[in-house]
């Protein structure tokens, strides 16, 4: 089978697509016939301790094979994941992957959009209602609304029945309204002057924003960011996979309530031009590589 390897530390000029033996799913796992392999900003830094590595940790697929004892999902079924950050990616024609994480995909999308799902959308989820336990009737700022967590945050949180607030560049606000926020505030400006009190802030840009997020806290709010580290004991998280979610996710994407960002698709013969492309500043879409043809 074709993979992607990133072979030494660097940018997109290391990785080379290679042949190699396709894998057997082991007891508790499945093997998938990747479809499209969706890549994430700066990833090719994750895995420079253990060289050389696959890329990639969102998929979409057909599950071909099922280990020993594996119950849950069967051959043939279409499924998209977010895999380990701690072991090999996706980026190949075929994976094994713990069955335990694998969702049924959303049946409104294709592959490539599929694949562009579990890794913004469970940041967001995970910021939002694990860390940030927003509920219905809160106020939450979302800092970043128009990239692909925080746009994913505010559908989320808008279907939740919170008040959604976004911050982002004045060229982006009217998708931000547009993906259901209540207010949409410039970036550039003193957004502390401009909102009332919340109960959630999540982040996703880190820097000043999230420095100055405590302003607009109210007693006993929760201050939380997937960029950096906040201050004064906010929470700093690193998403995790979870079929649950998934599940949740793609129901959301079916019933017309959450709908994911553009995507760009390239060949996995392609892949140093996809990655160099995920590197490009103000890109709002998510880049996926076509694996199956």
């Amino acid at each position: 089978m074709r993979v992607v390897r990133l072979r030494a530390a660097g940018g997109p000029e290391q990785l080379a697509v290679e042949e190699a033996d396709k894998p057997r799913p082991g007891p508790t796992e499945a093997l998938v016939r990747v479809h499209a392999a969706a890549i994430t900003r700066g990833e090719l830094e994750w895995p420079v301790d253990r060289l050389p590595a696959t890329p990639s940790y969102e998929l979409s697929g057909v599950i071909e094979e099922v280990g020993t004892g594996v119950a849950g999902v069967a051959d043939g079924d279409e499924v998209f994941a977010l895999t380990p950050f701690d072991r090999d990616g996706v980026a190949a024609d075929y994976t094994a992957v713990r069955a335990e994480l694998l969702a049924p995909r959303p049946r409104a999308l294709g592959h490539a959009e599929s694949a562009a799902i579990p890794l913004p959308a469970l940041s967001a989820w995970q910021g939002l209602f694990d860390h940030g336990r927003l509920g219905a009737d809160e106020r939450v700022l979302i800092h970043g609304a128009a990239g692909n967590v925080g746009g994913f945050a505010v559908q989320l949180a808008r279907a939740a029945g919170a008040h959604v607030i976004g911050t982002a560049s004045a060229a982006n606000l009217g998708s931000v309204r547009e993906l259901g926020a209540h207010e949409a505030i410039d970036a550039a400006t003193r957004f502390e002057d401009a909102v009332e009190p919340v109960d959630v802030v999540f982040d996703t840009a880190g820097g000043d924003r999230l420095r100055r997020s405590l302003a607009v806290l109210r007693a006993g709010g929760r201050l939380v960011s997937v960029a950096a580290e906040p201050p004064d004991g906010g929470v700093y998280f690193t998403v995790e996979p979870n079929r649950d979610q998934l599940r949740s996710l793609a129901r959301l994407v079916d019933g017309g309530d959450l709908r994911p960002p553009p995507v760009e698709v390239f060949p996995l013969t392609s892949a140093p031009e996809a990655f160099a492309r995920s590197l490009e500043p103000r890109r709002r879409s998510k880049v996926v590589l076509a694996v199956a043809a």
